[in-house]
């Protein structure tokens, strides 16, 4: 069985560039051509890194498991919410960005109208059924004018995409494998989220969601 027919079902659902709102693009499947390459470094950066469940500075374990590559990766525990270029688990660096992550994110965030981007962090989420993520801001890093480059990998998700106020109604857009997801400008700080994610099986994730998040931090 080739590539090509274990992702036979991941083709793009609709039109290849959709607008969310302003400064915010949803690129369908935009992450389908380098996808072999993709989950190759996924596998060996999640080897070096092992995913795992962070606590909150409240004290809540999250649903969600979490690992990270780059120059520094975002952790949270009691102490607070925040980047460090030392993973806890390990006590060593986190893993080297991959080539092929940074050039995705480089990519998908020129097609959207941010050409020059170059992360220097990526926080790699898995989502297990029934997993959420709650409305929140990507706001621990120094730069605001640098866009956030979102990838959906395995199963499918509900992505939520509010405004500045929690408060905001937020739009829910469904989120396929190779899905990319790209915000910056106005909407650099609105609120977004995933619903629970509804049980299945992908042909190479399994019963799993995971979920690139590309910044640049420092």
């Amino acid at each position: 069985m080739t590539t090509a027919d274990l992702f036979a079902d991941a083709a793009p659902a609709g039109p290849a560039r959709e607008e969310l709102a302003p400064g915010a693009v949803l690129l369908r499947g935009h992450a389908l051509a380098r996808e072999a390459e993709i989950l190759a470094a996924l596998d060996a950066v999640v080897a070096a890194a092992p995913f795992r469940h962070m606590v909150t500075p409240g004290g809540f374990r999250m649903s969600v498991a979490m690992t990270n590559c780059g120059r520094t990766g975002w952790v949270t525990d009691r102490k607070g919410y925040r980047y460090d270029s030392v993973d806890p688990s390990s006590g060593k660096p986190w893993p080297d960005l991959p080539a092929s992550f940074s050039a995705l994110a480089s990519g998908a965030a020129a097609q959207a109208g941010y050409p020059g981007f170059v992360p220097d962090a990526c926080l790699v989420n898995r989502y297990a059924p029934g997993a959420r993520l709650s409305l929140h801001q990507d706001k621990d890093e120094r730069d605001f004018a640098q866009p956030i480059v979102s990838v959906s990998l395995g199963l499918p998700a509900t992505f939520q995409f509010g405004g500045p106020r929690r408060g905001d109604k937020a739009l829910r857009v469904t989120l396929a494998h190779g899905d990319v997801v790209v915000w910056g400008g106005t909407s650099r700080l609105y609120y977004h989220g995933v619903l629970a994610l509804k049980d299945g099986e992908h042909a190479r994730l399994g019963r799993a969601r995971v979920n690139l998040t590309f910044r640049r931090a420092l």
